[in-house]
């Protein structure tokens, strides 16, 4: 079903520098460290943060395929669509990187808010403005990750045939980062107030996870007939 209403307001408040979620940015850790700090007792990284890596490994499969089919033998009438692909998964990749620093600090910031006394003027709304922002951010996610779904689904169909797993694990891992988003969103939602914006945006995810789960079919019968 296709949501016509408009989502008003994804506005995603800057963080400022004293932040405490992290000293460094998360996804400049090394992978051995950035998992031991999900496994600790901080409340980040967490699921949104894990969101976003998962769909950057993904994208990275993605350029994979696209590398290894360039150039090959037998590929030159897709050439210039791997290139292309290439071109659209890395732009993808290093915004999902970014994304596991924009959930931390946009977690931050709700727990910020919400520890403002009681009597803080406006308190109520800069605390659901704190639960939007927390919610635009894997949103956002969830709706570029759809873009990704679609580049996977084109490598996996004409890209080398010998990485053709790679090209299905990158559309389950992109499939499953879309699903993790979105549980982060809906966790968010039932926090705010506003019942346009939560019927919008739930609306809006229901949409694009219905046209998600078509190219997931397409992509598991490209790969079952390769």
């Amino acid at each position: 079903m296709a949501v016509f209403c408009r989502i008003q307001a994804i506005k995603i408040k800057c963080i400022s520098e004293d932040t405490d979620v992290s000293e460094k940015k998360l996804c400049s850790m090394p992978a051995e460290e950035l998992l031991a700090a999900t496994a600790s007792k901080a409340p980040v990284p967490g699921g949104g943060g894990i969101a976003a890596l998962t769909a950057a490994s993904a994208a990275a499969l993605v350029e994979m395929v696209a590398n290894l089919t360039i150039g090959k033998k037998g590929y030159e009438k897709v050439e210039p669509m791997m290139q292309e692909i290439r071109s659209q998964a890395e732009v993808l990749r290093l915004r999902y990187q970014a994304g596991i620093d924009e959930d931390a600090r946009a977690f931050e910031g709700v727990i910020r808010a919400v520890r403002l006394p009681k009597d803080t003027p406006d308190r109520t709304a800069v605390v659901q403005q704190a639960f939007k922002d927390a919610a635009a951010i894997p949103f956002a996610l969830g709706k570029d990750i759809f873009v990704l779904l679609q580049l996977s689904e084109q490598v996996v169909r004409y890209g080398n045939a010998w990485v053709i797993t790679d090209g299905a694990i990158a559309a389950m891992n992109a499939r499953a980062a879309m699903r993790s988003a979105f549980y982060s969103v809906r966790i968010n939602l039932k926090s705010i107030t506003d019942k346009e914006y939560v019927h919008c945006m739930t609306g809006a995810m229901v949409d694009i996870e219905q046209k998600a789960a078509r190219i997931e079919e397409t992509v598991e019968k490209e790969y079952q007939s390769r």
